[in-house]
């Protein structure tokens, strides 16, 4: 019934078991030993179990062959998912081929990984690339939104070219109004990507503005000479003045002017011999302070020290460690009271006061601390440490109605 039902499959659609010859017989041999396990040794001749049929009719039948003990068949073990026939053992090409395929696919596929890797690194560096932007001669590149929108509002500095970063979002409003400040100064403005600011600020967080300007010097100490202290509305104001003696760290004498302008100093003083100039990271650090803030130098610290105190000032002298101070009365900055100009000296971040300094002031202040302190962590940054003095200073200023 099986055979006579593929016989008429095959015939519908123009075939024969003659035109297929040998391998329609396989078919059916292999199709009719799934249905039938094999013996374990070939029948007899004339045995009674039956072969493929031959021929066109199906007659005449032949013994199937002796199959040896490694290629026999083992009923559904290894037949094909049709059930048409088992798979066949995989001949030595078959296996070289596979073999050369698994290989050459991991290289192909490596190879243009390789090839797009490389192409996207190439575009990525160019696009990285920043654009070159030739600076005026003499000029510095400002960067951050306070210090830029202070530069520009102020007539203290050359301006040429404002930059701003493109599609700068929830900035958009800020990015008007610089635009506004520079036009109304006949400014040019140029719109750029961001790497092109972190190229021009040299990485600084510039929060897409630059500025490009003539750098602020230190103004002459012979300027800061002008207030008058025997004059009527000078005698009554309690003046109080900042000098720093060798602050190298432009964060630190940043964050020394912001605080300065912050708490009321009326001038700030700094040593011209290994001091930190007034360069863009410290306008930035004073978040603008310096572009609105006079500071003045002096080649002669000392010098100006002794002038001012024959001149009725008090100069009042900072340290960390009370017991290192010889010669010069110390006490707490809580304690501290004045009636007169003072002048308020701090020393380097490392080593502090000179010998020298320390012995033209009057007095020394120190910050009490909240706790016993572990050795090493024993003092505090010179720019927290001025924040506190100033503040308990001039908040005597402030209650006495100036």
């Amino acid at each position: 019934m099986e055979q006579a039902l593929k016989a008429s499959v095959w015939r519908g659609v123009g075939l024969s078991a003659a035109s297929l010859g040998p391998w329609w017989r396989g078919v059916r041999y292999r199709s009719a030993r799934e249905q039938r396990p094999l013996p374990l040794e070939p029948p007899a001749a004339g045995g009674g179990e039956e072969g493929p049929p031959r021929g066109r009719n199906g007659g005449g039948r032949l013994s199937p062959p002796a199959l040896s003990e490694g290629s026999r068949v083992v009923g559904d073990s290894r037949t094909s998912h049709e059930g048409l026939a088992p798979r066949s053992q995989p001949q030595p090409w078959h296996k070289s081929h596979e073999r050369g395929a698994r290989q050459a696919a991991p290289a192909s596929t490596k190879l243009w990984s390789l090839r797009g890797g490389d192409f996207s690194k190439a575009r990525k560096r160019l696009e990285q690339k920043p654009l070159s932007i030739e600076r005026t001669k003499g000029s510095e590149i400002l960067f951050g939104i306070a210090p830029c929108s202070l530069a520009l509002s102020q007539s203290r500095r050359d301006l040429f070219r404002l930059f701003l970063k493109q599609s700068s979002g929830s900035r958009r409003l800020v990015m008007s109004e610089f635009v506004l400040q520079a036009t109304a100064r006949g400014v040019p403005v140029h719109h750029v990507k961001r790497r092109e600011l972190d190229a021009l600020c040299r990485g600084q967080v510039h929060q897409g503005v630059c500025l490009e300007a003539t750098p602020l010097r230190f103004k002459s100490l012979e300027e800061a000479e002008k207030p008058d202290l025997g004059d009527e509305k000078s005698a009554n104001r309690q003046l109080i003045w900042l000098a720093l003696e060798q602050i190298q760290d432009p964060m630190n004498l940043g964050a020394l002017l912001r605080s300065a302008y912050f708490l009321g100093v009326d001038r700030v003083v700094t040593s011209q011999r290994n001091s930190c100039p007034l360069t863009p990271t410290v306008s930035k650090a004073s978040s603008g302070a310096m572009e609105v803030f006079d500071v003045y130098s002096t080649d002669d610290l000392r010098s100006f020290l002794k002038t001012k105190t024959a001149e009725g000032w008090e100069v009042v002298g900072t340290v960390s460690k009370p017991e290192d101070v010889e010669g010069v009365s110390v006490i707490s900055c809580l304690e501290f009271q004045w009636n007169k100009p003072v002048i308020i000296v701090i020393g380097s971040e490392g080593d502090g006061l000179s010998l020298e300094t320390q012995l033209l002031c009057h007095r020394m202040l120190a910050i009490p601390p909240g706790r016993a302190l572990h050795p090493g962590i024993e003092s505090l940054n010179v720019s927290v440490a001025t924040g506190i003095l100033l503040h308990s200073i001039c908040s005597q200023k402030l209650r006495h109605g100036d």
